[in-house]
């Protein structure tokens, strides 16, 4: 938090150099969490941090016509900062914004966190997704922000988000939490145990070369079965029927 003053005076110089930033909130307006809105945050940052900026504001609560024109004026340059909340998360494609800030970072999820900074780095400029939050968060939390700090491998983010949150039920409802397994419960195995891909690669065409010919498992209808226009066509779809439960047997 004590660094907000210079996370805004980046962003001011990457739209001074032409360029377009989100900042993203996780709620619309102000709650008992105490946690910062988008709509409170707009208006603040409007007065205060970027008066000479044209400023956007996108959350869920504004039509679809009135979405569209809120991210057509952020398409065209004509608003250099989105104010949002999560609902930026997924369907939005500006090449020319190069910057994120996630305000209270800790509040989201890993894979939230990873399809919002998906939505910059879209064009040829350098991006940089900036994550906010207070120096006391939970271990969880940290663990989250530290995981996207090393990495932006959406295979190994999943495998995190998994391991930390847990998998949730397979016939239930809970999508987090333990499986309920003693045995295969990915949060107790080793992450590795996760990718069997990596254990069962193809060996390459000489261990294809040696392995048994495929069996035959059906013989062959006539042409177009479907349409059995004589005795014969009848005939001899019966026949191939015939041949294939031999071969089941």
């Amino acid at each position: 938090e004590q660094h907000l003053p210079g996370v805004w005076e980046f962003l001011r110089r990457e739209v001074a150099a032409g360029h377009q930033g989100y900042v993203v909130y996780p709620v619309i307006e102000e709650s008992k969490l105490e946690l910062k809105a988008a709509m409170e945050e707009y208006g603040r940052l409007s007065r205060e941090v970027f008066p000479k900026l044209k400023l956007g504001l996108l959350h869920g609560r504004l039509s679809s016509d009135e979405k569209e024109e809120v991210m057509q004026q952020f398409r065209k340059n004509e608003a250099q900062i989105l104010v949002a909340t999560t609902v930026v998360e997924v369907g939005v494609d500006v090449p020319n914004a190069t910057v994120m800030v996630i305000e209270h970072a800790e509040r989201f999820g890993l894979s939230q966190l990873h399809q919002l900074r998906g939505r910059i780095g879209r064009g040829a400029e350098k991006s940089h997704c900036l994550l906010v939050s207070p120096a006391r968060m939970t271990d969880e939390a940290r663990a989250r922000l530290e995981t996207m700090v090393r990495t932006s491998n959406g295979f190994e983010i999943a495998e995190t988000d998994l391991l930390l949150r847990g998998p949730g039920e397979f016939f239930g409802t809970r999508q987090s939490g333990d499986l309920g397994f003693h045995i295969a419960n990915p949060r107790t195995r080793p992450p590795r145990s996760l990718h069997p891909g990596r254990r069962f690669r193809p060996a390459g065409h000489h261990a294809a070369a040696a392995a048994p010919a495929p069996r035959r498992m059906a013989a062959p209808l006539p042409p177009r079965p479907h349409r059995l226009t004589s005795q014969r066509d009848f005939t001899c779809a019966i026949s191939a029927l015939s041949d294939l439960s031999q071969i089941a047997e």
